[in-house]
């Protein structure tokens, strides 16, 4: 039998990609063994990212998306990929792996970065049709090694990836990093008080008067998605972002024109959670909706009260979720905080690749001692869970 003949090509926009193309890669209607729908890799959103000036130009995060076609040009498979000029929006943090390079004389920007920008969601990095040979893996993973060569880029990042892609890296000699988020799995609770009645009594009690005292007389929770975004909507959300990014991280992402183009092209994949006082809204959060999950992205608030966070980007969603059949809701990036609120530890999975071995290898003995770190995180986060004994057993 005949091998198949791919074309690998470089494109540095989306623009240039058929939106259908590039969607049957990143979501297939078949073959999908986690979520069926993500909507950070979906072409709408990363299109969005390129046009409203969040990435690309002077924001280090250049696109450099690798394509495979087939033999008749039809694209089989894709990878998100960006030339970085530095570290930030990837919530997997090499910042120590760029020192020591730097240190040994080598030159640690540009690299690689195959990813979702500003998301720490899983999802799937190697995109391949639904009927994509065997081979167009190979050949994607191929070409990005052709992009690091061509670029001169230090290095290959692929992250919050997939089990399976994480396998198939790794015998394609990757180097395999592992991490902890904290997600809210809804185990077929019929509504909120369903999920405290697993809590032990004194966690019960704590989220009560958190939900409570955050929203006290006066403040109320408006819930919008599709057609009910407008532009005031966003407007003040993008305040509140503008406000806690510029205090917490010193630098927001994201720039108001993207929630403008995600609002127009993806707002029946957005749930808007606004805190409002009156005719003022004071806080909100912005959560994507997948088929079967939940991911809460951005949040911010123009005045401080106990506990809102928690209410507006935690209690909310898994409210709405446990309300519409979501199976989990993922809550960002870190937060130890989030295991008491009902959310549990999930292992997430980079893969690393770089151009001298002998930093690869270096980097290779830091992560044996970083995974040992990271299992006993998981298992100390296990064991601070907030369930009641016995209900987990009950609930399997």
């Amino acid at each position: 039998m005949s091998q198949p003949s791919f074309t690998i090509r470089i494109v540095e926009s989306l623009e240039k990609v058929d939106p259908a193309a590039w969607d049957a890669c990143a979501n297939p209607a078949e073959g999908l063994a986690a979520d069926s729908f993500n909507p950070f890799v979906a072409h709408a959103f990363l299109v969005a990212l390129e046009r409203s000036g969040s990435v690309g130009g002077r924001s280090g995060w250049t696109p450099a998306h690798v394509l495979v076609e087939d033999a008749s040009g039809g694209l089989v498979a894709a990878a998100p990929s960006y030339l970085k000029s530095h570290s930030l929006g990837e919530y997997v943090f090499d910042s120590s792996w760029a020192d020591a390079y730097q240190r040994a004389g080598g030159r640690y920007y540009p690299k690689i970065q195959v990813a979702a920008p500003f998301t720490p969601v899983s999802g799937r990095r190697l995109l391949l049709r639904g009927d994509a040979p065997a081979q167009a893996g190979s050949a994607l993973i191929q070409g990005l090694r052709a992009l690091r060569e061509r670029t001169g880029a230090s290095s290959l990042h692929l992250t919050f990836i997939e089990q399976d892609e994480s396998e198939k890296l790794q015998e394609a000699g990757f180097l395999l990093r592992t991490g902890v988020q904290f997600h809210f799995l809804n185990r077929g609770y019929r509504n909120f008080d369903d999920f405290l009645g697993e809590l032990s009594s004194r966690k019960r009690k704590a989220l009560k008067r958190e939900r409570r005292e955050a929203l006290g007389a006066d403040i109320s929770i408006e819930l919008l998605t599709g057609a009910d975004i407008k532009p005031r909507h966003w407007d003040r959300f993008f305040a509140f972002y503008m406000d806690t990014g510029s205090r917490k991280w010193g630098r927001p992402y994201l720039t108001r024109a993207f929630f403008d183009h995600i609002g127009a092209s993806m707002a029946d994949r957005i749930l808007l959670v606004m805190a409002r006082r009156g005719d003022d809204h004071i806080a909100g959060a912005i959560n994507f909706l997948g088929d079967h999950a939940i991911y809460g992205r951005n949040w911010g608030a123009l005045e401080e009260r106990p506990f809102l966070h928690f209410e507006v980007c935690y209690y909310q969603a898994i409210e709405y979720a446990i309300r519409n059949g979501y199976r989990r809701v993922e809550a960002g990036a870190q937060g130890e905080h989030k295991l008491a609120r009902g959310y549990r530890p999930a292992l997430t999975l980079s893969a690393h690749e770089f151009a001298d071995p002998r930093f690869g290898a270096a980097v290779a003995d830091f992560l044996v001692r970083e995974r040992s770190a990271v299992d006993e995180m998981m298992t100390d986060c296990e064991a601070a869970l907030p369930f009641r004994h016995g209900s987990e057993e009950a609930c399997d």
